[in-house]
């Protein structure tokens, strides 16, 4: 491995070292590679792959199957907005598409200068307070779309 490669996967190297090569230890090691480099690219997964000899495939069926790993990178803030029945019934279709509209982006996405990412989520658990949007791990609820706009210029 080139110089420069071994600089870049310092980190990877030492979760990899600290779990071996056991397939049991995948989710860990791919839980603290994207605490370590904020998101799963290409080339830690390749990379994750050529260390433990666990296929690719397998690899991918996992990252895509838990909702916790990131195979792009996140904006500084991240934005959720429930889609629960409460809040649909409450006007959430309203905010994420004011959100959109604001940020420039759609679900899923982040905006150019990875200041922010949005996301519609199933439920995040606060239905009395719908319609309801959490910007990292704060809450508002009882949005509408000029609260939601208030909300993401502060």
């Amino acid at each position: 491995m080139p110089e420069k490669e071994k600089h870049k996967f310092k980190t990877l190297r030492q979760i990899l070292d600290k779990h071996g090569d056991d397939a049991g230890s995948l989710i860990p090691i791919l839980q603290e590679a994207q605490n370590a480099y904020g998101y799963l690219s290409q080339e830690i997964l390749d990379q994750i792959s050529r260390e433990t000899r666990i296929p690719l495939s397998q690899i991918y069926g996992v990252v895509t199957f838990y909702a916790q790993f990131r195979l792009h990178a996140y904006g500084k803030h991240v934005i959720k907005v429930c889609h629960g029945t409460a809040c649909h019934v409450s006007g959430a279709e309203d905010i994420s598409l004011t959100l959109s509209e604001e940020l420039g982006i759609e679900s899923g996405e982040t905006t150019k200068d990875r200041k922010f990412t949005l996301e519609t989520v199933a439920c995040l658990g606060c239905c009395s307070l719908a319609p309801v949007v959490m910007v990292d791990e704060v809450v508002y609820g009882r949005l509408t779309p000029g609260k939601a706009r208030e909300v993401i210029s502060r």
